[in-house]
């Protein structure tokens, strides 16, 4: 018997300068954190966060991240964690880092505080994490039991971060409403383990439509450093309505197509999560034959926001027919989500259609 599930966090603050507020919410989840960010973040936010902890009066533990959300470094983290003696995860930065922290938080059973500071991922409000191994390849996700206790999101903060992560964020969260309009047709399950809600798919399909309607323009402004009321709803669609339609609603082509080009080496790997998945949500919309027009629509508006729309754009414009089945088969493979779109699909069918968004993509004109 399959049920109705929807989850989210605890909850969501979002807003220019609330970094500073960081402290008073957190005073209702414990009294000493251990908080995690790399160099760059730390350089940026460090002093922010250390005078609004020290108002609050709570005691922190600041350790370097080091880049990979492996097992590894989980693990390294968590007994930091122990030896401090903190009783609370606290994590500044980006998707790696923030699902590092998800996962440090679980193996010490401690409450999780995410604080992105780059709209450039869905990642800050789900109950799961993207691992991977220590050198860099996609290797599971890993699943918790809640959502994070806190999301808090200084729109100051992403707003200065560089334009093409926050294009990124948009093009990953639009891929939500495609991913979770495939699931509810083949009839399966979210990534919480249930069939979508009314409440989930209303807000994958919001994700959507505030994204095609503002993205542009808060993309524009973000090229300037600047934070609007468009860039405020963006941030708000990349990270609150992306997470949660993603995860109430469910994942299908677009994030399995993207798990599957960790199966080439190259120059791929320098492109952004969100550019990746553009290609992947493109690919995923030719494997379900939408409509051409459709298809059109979106590469016209990646472009926009220089996501990328063909093979070239993400350096695979060499690459063998055989190493796109590579990708293909990764895809398909059974820990991943492209049944969801079908489950009858193959490994030379996902290739095919990575070839054809790339010449459709060629044809369409601005």
């Amino acid at each position: 018997m399959s049920h109705f599930i929807f989850s989210s966090p605890g909850k969501y603050v979002q807003g220019r300068g609330i970094l500073d507020e960081l402290g008073q919410h957190l005073a209702t989840l414990g009294t000493k954190a251990l908080v995690i960010a790399d160099d760059i973040v730390w350089q940026i936010t460090g002093k922010r966060v250390k005078t609004s902890l020290e108002q609050a009066k709570i005691d922190f533990h600041y350790e370097h991240f080091n880049g990979e959300a492996s097992g590894n470094e989980i693990l390294r983290l968590a007994d930091v964690a122990r030896a401090a003696g903190t009783n609370i995860v606290v994590a500044l930065g980006g998707g790696k880092t923030l699902d590092t922290a998800k996962a440090v938080a679980d193996e010490l059973k401690q409450r999780v505080a995410i604080v992105p500071t780059v709209a450039s991922t869905d990642a800050p409000c789900s109950a799961l994490s993207v691992i991977y191994t220590d050198s860099g390849v996609f290797d599971t996700y890993r699943f918790y039991h809640k959502n994070p206790d806190l999301v808090l999101v200084d729109t100051e903060v992403c707003a200065q971060a560089p334009v093409r992560l926050f294009a990124s964020g948009i093009a990953d969260g639009l891929a939500t409403y495609v991913e979770a309009l495939a699931v509810k047709r083949t009839n399966s399950l979210s990534m919480v383990g249930g069939k979508p809600t009314i409440a989930g798919m209303a807000i994958a399909r919001a994700c959507e439509e505030t994204l095609l309607t503002y993205g542009y323009s808060a993309y524009k402004a973000v090229e300037r450093h600047c934070v609007t009321p468009a860039v405020e709803a963006v941030v708000e669609a990349n990270t609150l309505l992306s997470g949660l339609g993603f995860e109430n609603g469910g994942l299908a082509g677009a994030h399995a197509i993207h798990n599957g080009f960790t199966a080439i080496q190259g120059d791929i790997h320098h492109l952004t999560h969100g550019e990746k998945v553009a290609y992947g949500t493109l690919t995923h919309m030719v494997l379900e034959q939408r409509p051409d027009d459709e298809i059109a629509r979106y590469i016209r508006f990646y472009r926009l926001i220089k996501m990328p729309t063909t093979l070239k754009d993400i350096h695979l414009e060499n690459e063998s027919f055989d190493n796109l089945v590579k990708v293909g088969a990764l895809a398909c493979g059974e820990g991943d989500t492209l049944r969801n779109l079908n489950p009858n699909l193959t490994a030379q069918e996902v290739a095919h259609a990575i070839i054809a968004v790339d010449a459709f993509s060629q044809s369409v004109r601005d």
